[in-house]
């Protein structure tokens, strides 16, 4: 999550809450409290507990991303229109798409007062790729030459570096990926190329309790499920300078726990209302209520290792969307929050297209026709899993009964009790037939809502989803020689999509979220993230 502001795996209606430690720095207004317990000058926000340490490429769900985006920052990010803005990187310039230089901004710090340096990145590449490190997010590097080196897809690693990467001198380095890919300087608006101090590589486990950055806020505390605390960091030099002395992203329960604490000043902003509170929350918070489509889309994923759907026949995959009645239920139990996908790919994003298609749109005669004549679902029926702290009952719900009166087949809800233990389902192949995914864009191009989550070897994709002739396309597309073309190469994969469903797109993303009196000047990025950084104190 998603580009420098990465959400990847986003919560939903989000809830859950972040927790912690204590590492280097306090703002020194901490003796100073408010009635909420909140530090003076600080803004308190609903963020849940991130399913990882704090650790930049092992974090890859809307809940630690938010926390890893107050305290580390990569070489780049994007404006409100999706455009490369230039953090700490001075530029990111290439001739061929394959060769990229990068030029540090220099004087940059970590916050122990390490330089930020060339060899800062490279080092922190090389050790969020290598296979021993488990990362998560090591597949995003996989462009970069050396990479098959130090993460094999068996074995132990032949080098602990990747030979792609060099650096120059303090404030310049060189990437020379295996092929050709124009969108590559896109994919580094991502956090999970942030840099790394070298107290990092003494003890990461630790370090991820404690982290030491280079952004906009310092660590200071984390108590497990109720609060993680940041306070701005004096020295930052990039252009997005904290404008308030901290951030405390605290845990809840339930978004409508939440929702009240802001309603009653006890919490300064709430990321998202849930479906309980949404036909009032305009009225509640006047001119603190938020409401603007941003680059996330929520889907059904199918594990394909399941008896459901290990076999299935793609027409019952295309029923089961048929038989979804999208307009209805974004109108009412979505209070017209949610705007119905035609496409896998959301609006603001380059590559969207309208892909000429009726899969997405509410037939039950057609839907049923699909599942007869693809064979069915064995056991005549499906499961979907979601998080219950996210605000999903209420849809999930609808969506079932849509599933089951347009076809026959019986579809229940399967929920788990916070984002954290629902992601540790699907990254452990434990969903049991699908789940709910939300995605929110790192990058604003079609690739990363297709290659990211639908790649046989991406880590997202959960639904464990394989198709070798959908895999070279995305190959074909990434050796194209502009990133127009590139984004043509992968529209077309995205009708292939079609095809071969492996994931149902249900509606693109609003955020409906708000602020209470306290606080002001709370914008919304490319990403749908709260600008924290701009938010200021009354």
């Amino acid at each position: 999550m998603r580009g420098a502001k990465s959400a990847k795996w986003v919560a939903g209606a989000i809830v859950v809450a972040m927790a912690a430690t204590a590492c280097g720095g306090g703002s020194g207004d901490e003796g100073k409290k408010s009635s909420s317990g909140k530090p003076e000058g600080y803004v308190s926000i609903d963020v849940g507990e991130p399913q990882k340490p704090l650790i930049p490429a092992d974090t890859n769900e809307s809940l630690g991303s938010y926390v890893i985006q107050s305290l580390f920052t990569q070489l780049l990010d994007f404006d409100a229109e999706g455009e490369i803005v230039y953090t700490n990187a001075e530029s990111v310039t290439t001739a061929d798409s394959k060769t990229w230089t990068v030029k540090l901004k220099s004087g940059w710090k970590f916050h122990n007062g390490e330089a930020v340096t060339a060899q800062s990145y490279v080092d922190a590449w090389n050790w969020y790729a290598n296979v021993e490190n488990q990362q998560q997010n090591s597949f995003w590097f996989s462009d970069i030459a050396g990479y098959a080196d130090v993460h094999p897809e068996s074995g132990a690693p032949k080098a602990d570096t990747m030979s792609g990467l060099k650096v120059v001198d303090d404030t310049t380095f060189t990437i020379e990926l295996t092929e050709k890919v124009p969108y590559f300087n896109y994919k580094l608006g991502y956090s999970t190329f942030a840099p790394l101090p070298k107290v990092f590589y003494d003890d990461p486990k630790a370090f991820g309790k404690k982290p030491i950055g280079n952004g906009p806020y310092k660590f200071e505390s984390w108590t497990r499920k109720k609060l993680i605390q940041v306070a701005a960091n004096p020295d930052y030099q990039g252009p997005n300078k904290a404008q308030n002395k901290g951030i405390q992203f605290k845990h809840y329960a339930t978004v409508e726990a939440a929702y009240q604490d802001v309603v009653s000043g006890n919490l300064d902003i709430i990321r998202q209302v849930g479906p309980t509170d949404l036909p009032k929350y305009k009225q509640d918070l006047g001119e603190g209520a938020i409401e603007q489509p941003y680059a996330a889309i929520q889907t059904l994923v199918p594990a394909f290792y399941t008896s459901t759907f290990k076999d299935m026949d793609p027409k019952v995959r295309q029923g089961l969307s048929m038989a979804i009645d999208r307009e209805t239920i974004t109108k009412t139990v979505l209070n017209s929050t949610r705007t119905p996908a035609t496409s896998f790919v959301p609006p603001q994003v380059k590559g969207n297209q309208d892909l000429g298609t009726d899969v997405f749109t509410y037939d039950p005669a057609k839907a049923k026709q699909l599942v007869t004549e693809g064979g069915g679902v064995p056991g005549n029926k499906v499961l979907i899993q979601y998080n219950s702290d996210g605000g999903h009952k209420e849809w999930v719900t609808a969506v079932c009964e849509s599933i089951r009166n347009a076809t026959g087949v019986d579809c229940v809800g399967d929920a788990k009790p916070d984002f954290a233990t629902d992601l540790e389902a699907r990254d452990n192949d434990q969903v049991k037939s699908m789940y709910r995914g939300g995605w929110v864009a790192d990058y604003p191009v079609n690739v990363n809502f297709i290659k990211e989550l639908y790649h046989s070897g991406a880590e997202a994709n959960n639904g464990r989803f394989k198709n070798a002739a959908i895999d070279k396309m995305m190959a074909e597309a990434d050796k194209a020689n502009s990133l127009e073309e590139s984004v043509k190469g992968y529209q077309e994969v995205e009708k292939k999509l079609l095809d071969e469903m492996p994931a149902i797109p249900l509606w693109y993303y609003r955020i409906n979220g708000g602020h209470g009196k306290g606080v002001d000047n709370v914008e919304v990025d490319f990403h749908g993230d709260l600008e924290l950084t701009g938010v200021t104190v009354k």
